[in-house]
């Protein structure tokens, strides 16, 4: 799935959508150039689950853990790390698991070790705004995919799928 988001704005209220299709489980891996907009799109997945506050990017920490209304979300940061083996010495197995849902940004830098992830959003910088390619990976992946795409707002972003035709983001 192809979508267009002209503003912050949207990309927030895609994360919104995209966590409500989630159903606060699963694993995100969140893909792109800085400035791509990954962690304003994790604000808005946050947001689906009532988080009201600011939302940074866990650069130095590696993750930042929310407990939302008997939801768990873990928002990895993976830009600074240093050999994919630190994620064990921070418990990241653990974090990681079925029962919560962990959004990752800059997943290659994990490549070995992460999970294998159930959608992968790509973002990349169109003019003053984004165009996002989403692909399911898993069962889960494609049920949340299905239940995205019925969501009204989502129609209004989308591009034509026939993109994969093209050069990817």
């Amino acid at each position: 799935m192809w979508l267009r988001l002209d503003d912050e704005a949207c990309q927030v209220g895609l994360g919104e959508c995209l966590g409500r299709a989630l159903e606060g489980r699963g694993r995100v891996h969140l893909v792109g150039e800085l400035g791509a907009g990954k962690t304003t799109l994790a604000r808005g997945v946050l947001r689906a689950y009532g988080h009201c506050g600011a939302v940074k990017s866990p650069t130095y920490t590696l993750v930042e853990p929310y407990e939302l209304d008997g939801v768990r979300v873990y928002h990895f940061d993976l830009y600074r790390l240093g050999d994919p083996e630190e994620l064990e010495f921070i418990g990241g197995r653990d974090l990681l698991g079925d029962d919560a849902l962990s959004l990752i940004e800059w997943p290659a830098r994990g490549a070995g070790w992460l999970p294998d992830p159930d959608l992968r959003v790509e973002l990349r910088v169109v003019g003053d705004g984004r165009e996002a390619r989403l692909e399911a990976l898993s069962a889960h992946g494609r049920v949340a995919l299905e239940r995205l795409g019925a969501m009204p707002a989502v129609a209004e972003w989308r591009l034509a799928d026939d993109r994969s035709t093209g050069s990817a983001p």
